[in-house]
């Protein structure tokens, strides 16, 4: 990726801006829609929500605001736990574009893996994008056994897997699966949380560079092929959070950001949440 305006072509041929700005925790109303536009006017194309979040209708209404086109801008939310199920997801979809308040959904995703319920869900977002509901599907928070699991019996492979990624916890063989399987990697939560914005090795590598902790992890993200989605409601942040696209990092630099992997989570674990 060389700008904001770079894409990630996917499994079906859909081309997917490699940056966004995520929502999570961003409040319904002027702070979200505040964030949204700031990223839009910033240059983003894509903005990442879900249904859990409660903002899909301030992201919409931003949206409308901004008076950008629908078309230049990817939207992604997700279908909560509660709602997995055929019919449920079906109801559950239709309530998310009526409240962002658009027809199409560009990339539907399984918010996390409940078990007994994500193969009916799939089976539903299938009959989506068949319908050209959804111009593509996949999920969030999948290890390697629940996209096995998953694709047994789909006729439609992921198109993308959202999980936590970052200098902590690397993914590095989910990452190497989902690759090898063709399903593009998209990294929630790639600042920890913002628990490493003043890691001492990530800002003494941003020093070389002019940049700060933060951009040095974003730019980690685009040089080892990870889609990310950084989140916040300060239009600076947005902004210098997107200023990366001016720099590469070294391959040392890379190696040495590989080494901080300990496999740290700042949220639930696939295999162990119970929401």
């Amino acid at each position: 990726m060389h700008s904001l305006k770079d894409t990630v072509q996917l499994n079906n041929g859909l081309e997917m801006p490699g940056f966004g700005l995520g929502v999570w925790k961003v409040k319904d109303g002027e702070e979200v829609i505040h964030s949204v536009r700031s990223a839009l006017n910033a240059g983003y194309t894509m903005i990442d929500t879900a249904a859990i979040y409660r903002n899909e209708a301030g992201v919409g209404e931003a949206l409308r605001q901004s008076g950008v086109k629908r078309e230049d801008v990817f939207i992604t939310t997700k279908v909560w736990n509660a709602d997995q199920g055929y019919d449920t997801t079906l109801k559950a979809f239709e309530t998310s574009t009526k409240k962002l308040g658009i027809e199409t959904v560009d990339l539907y995703l399984i918010h996390w893996p409940t078990a007994g319920k994500y193969k009916e869900t799939w089976r539903a977002m299938e009959k989506l994008y068949k319908d050209g509901r959804v111009r593509a599907i996949g999920v969030c928070n999948f290890h390697i056994h629940h996209l096995k699991d998953l694709m047994e019996g789909a006729e439609i492979k992921p198109a993308v897997n959202q999980i936590e990624l970052h200098p902590l916890l690397s993914q590095v063989p989910l990452r190497n699966y989902c690759y090898k399987e063709g399903i593009a990697v998209e990294a929630y939560s790639p600042l920890g949380s913002g628990g490493l914005i003043n890691h001492p090795l990530l800002s003494e590598i941003g020093k070389k560079y002019g940049k700060t902790a933060a951009q040095v992890m974003l730019r980690w993200d685009v040089d080892s092929e990870i889609i990310t989605i950084p989140r916040s409601t300060k239009e600076a942040h947005i902004i210098s959070n997107a200023d990366i696209f001016d720099f590469e990092l070294s391959l040392e630099d890379i190696d040495q950001i590989d080494t901080l992997n300990e496999d740290k989570r700042f949220g639930a674990d696939p295999d162990n949440f119970n929401f």
